[in-house]
């Protein structure tokens, strides 16, 4: 079965969209389309031939505050900064229905690659995240996301996507 990856809108079908957790289905059935129209994320699907969703991610922007950041990446920034800005994966989801097929994966790399393409216009440290729970933060340690000592988030430089990007670019 193809899938691609588009911009969420009214011809998706996401009514029976399930990942295993209600925040995350509930989101994707009730908010994302009044957050995408309030400019206060964009939510990429991931949809079969006949629009049916079956994986999602938002991407918006964000800010790490200087006090979150990791000494070692804070002594190579400039000082006169309280907040780095950066761009918020606020959530990621893949139905299960299609579960152990890879494709958290496949979306988190799409979600990456759109964040890193998209410096070229808008300034972005790295990606964060939030991760739910221990099996999130597993998920995407796994992808060499780091801590934010104190906060919960987790971080990946714009300078390690930048690498993953153009590895791809060179298969």
């Amino acid at each position: 079965m193809g899938y691609s990856i588009s911009l969420l809108n009214g011809s998706h079908e996401k009514e029976n969209f399930e990942c295993g957790r209600e925040s995350l289905d509930a989101y994707l059935k009730k908010q994302a389309t009044q957050d995408v129209k309030r400019s206060l994320s964009v939510c990429y699907v991931l949809e079969t031939q006949e629009k049916v969703v079956k994986g999602y991610f938002t991407l918006s922007s964000a800010s790490i505050p200087r006090t979150d950041m990791p000494e070692e990446i804070l002594k190579k920034l400039p000082k006169g900064y309280n907040d780095f800005p950066a761009t918020l994966l606020g959530r990621l989801a893949i139905d299960n229905s299609v579960k152990g097929q890879q494709l958290g994966s496949a979306l988190l790399y799409a979600a990456l690659k759109r964040a890193y393409i998209n410096t070229n216009v808008i300034a972005s440290l790295a990606v964060i995240v939030d991760p739910l729970d221990d099996e999130a933060r597993s998920f995407y340690k796994k992808y060499e996301f780091i801590n934010l000592p104190d906060s919960g988030r987790m971080f990946l430089s714009m300078g390690t996507i930048k690498k993953l990007v153009e590895q791809e670019a060179t298969i």
